[in-house]
């Protein structure tokens, strides 16, 4: 999942922008009626902003307003502390009554790993929409229809996600959207709208994607559920909740009753916890938007010297990934996620949809040997800028992601050193990256910094007993 839900932090200390990558705090869950099991993923602000339209029945997960410290704690100690600072009766009694592993069950060798509750029978599943406030109808969104994504695309850049002091706000292009919705089976009945009866207006939208992520041994059919948005002059309607339980409902139409989601707060139990690192890679407007700070005894001369990337790459075979790598990449990065506990089950047809390059979408490079022909190494990284709200100079915050990075040969500090290089050359602003998979070797020594968030995994309804580290995670969510 998205789901990413990721975080875009502000290189600065203690200043956190918005929720990166799939995308700020969202879970799963399943509510029980006649019989029918429902699960959803809520997106919802950091600012608490109520527009987020999360679900009464939803806790706070901090009702006190206090955040739990997190930094250099391991996962038990950090649920434990979470659990000590909410009082009884406001635990995550939801959350308890759910198919998700629980706080009280950590370090319980009797329990296994899997599926925790059974699939509910499919003549059970509801089969028409759930009804709407009046004035409001669904529509099934078809994302090739260039009127269709004009209307996707002007409500996500008018009313998706902003930081709490209105600096900034996620623009995803009519391609990445395309992008991110149509992977492989996808099914164009999970992408879906709410429009005005009377003028056809789209005013609400959520999706989910299908996905196979494979957890130790197992390869698992889940849905990723992801750009809930809601305008903002109807956040009082309660559309939201609504529209989670209709995406539930047709993803449970197509049986599948796992999930793989992020949250930006504790929720039982994450299976990882992982943290945000940047790396400016235009850092005078970086500074001027206000997204960093001068460091410091910094000046701005020195700063930009500090951040200089070489005009060109240095690996001999470094170049751009095109269609007849498919196969090759497909084997590279299938072997290299295989060491992973958790990682996506990518086939030839998965490797050519979400890492064939696509402009200002999806960047890939691989390292081809000069002798032998062989690909020996590959990096990415997707496109997800901001928009820059209210400066006079600046609209525009060009983002570079980390996706995923293979190196055989080739040291993944210089393998990396180049994907810095070649964003730089295509006029990224700043390179973001998760310490998952063996991200975190490279980070410090090619000046990133780290954010001061984290960002938590989950999957729903399937059991691990063992939190992960974020070196033995190999999944990235948009």
């Amino acid at each position: 999942m998205e789901a990413e839900e990721h975080r875009i932090s502000r290189n600065r200390p203690q200043f956190w922008l918005i929720p990166f990558f799939c995308f700020f705090f969202f879970f799963f869950f399943f509510t029980r009626s006649h019989s029918q099991t429902a699960f959803w993923k809520v997106f919802q602000m950091v600012d608490s902003n109520p527009s987020s339209g999360s679900p009464e029945e939803t806790p706070n997960p901090n009702p006190d307003g206090n955040a739990p410290a997190e930094s250099d704690l391991a996962l038990d100690n950090l649920v434990q502390k979470v659990q000590e600072s909410l009082s009884l009766d406001k635990r995550h009694k939801f959350w308890e009554t759910q198919p998700v592993g629980q706080f009280k069950d950590i370090g319980d060798s009797s329990l296994t790993e899997g599926p925790i509750e059974l699939p509910t029978p499919l003549s059970e599943v509801k089969q028409e929409p759930y009804n709407l406030p009046d004035h409001y109808e669904w529509v099934t969104c078809d994302i090739n229809s260039e009127k269709m994504c004009e209307e996707v695309y002007n409500l996500l850049a008018h009313n998706y996600v902003e930081d709490d002091e209105n600096m900034f706000r996620f623009k995803y292009s009519k391609e990445f959207l395309r992008w991110a919705l149509q992977p492989p089976g996808y099914f164009r009945s999970w992408h879906i709208g709410v429009c005005v009866k009377s003028t056809k207006k789209m005013v609400a939208f959520i999706t989910g994607v299908p996905a196979r992520i494979r957890v130790r041994d197992e390869v698992v059919h889940m849905a990723e559920i992801n750009f809930l948005c809601v305008h903002k002059k109807l956040r009082t309607k309660r559309l939201a909740p609504v529209m989670i339980k209709e995406v539930t409902r047709r993803v449970h139409l197509e049986n599948m009753w796992q999930a793989a989601y992020t949250a930006g707060v504790i929720l039982p139990t994450p299976i990882a916890t992982c943290q945000y690192w940047h790396r400016s890679l235009n850092p005078k407007k970086l500074i001027d938007v206000g997204f960093s700070r001068l460091g410091a005894r910094m000046t701005m001369s020195r700063t930009i010297k500090l951040y200089k990337l070489p005009e060109s790459t240095i690996t001999p075979g470094f170049r751009k990934m095109e269609i007849h790598d498919v196969p090759a990449v497909t084997r590279l990065i299938r072997t290299y996620l295989s060491g992973f506990a958790v990682a996506p089950d990518f086939d030839e047809n998965d490797v050519e949809h979400w890492l064939l390059p696509k402009e200002d979408v999806i960047d890939s490079y691989l390292v081809e040997s000069p002798e032998t022909h062989e690909v020996t190494d590959f990096c990415s990284f997707y496109t997800l800028p901001s928009s820059i709200l209210g400066h006079p100079s600046y609209s525009l915050l060009k983002a570079a992601y980390s996706f995923y990075n293979v190196s055989t040969v080739t040291p993944l500090l210089q393998l990396m050193n180049d994907a810095l290089i070649v964003a730089k050359q295509k006029d990224y602003d700043v390179f973001n990256a998760l310490d998952v998979m063996q991200n975190e070797s490279f980070l410090r020594e090619l000046k990133f910094g780290p954010g001061d968030g984290k960002l938590h995994y989950y999957l729903y309804n399937y059991r691990m007993r063992h939190a992960l580290k974020p070196s033995e995670l190999g999944l990235v969510l948009l």
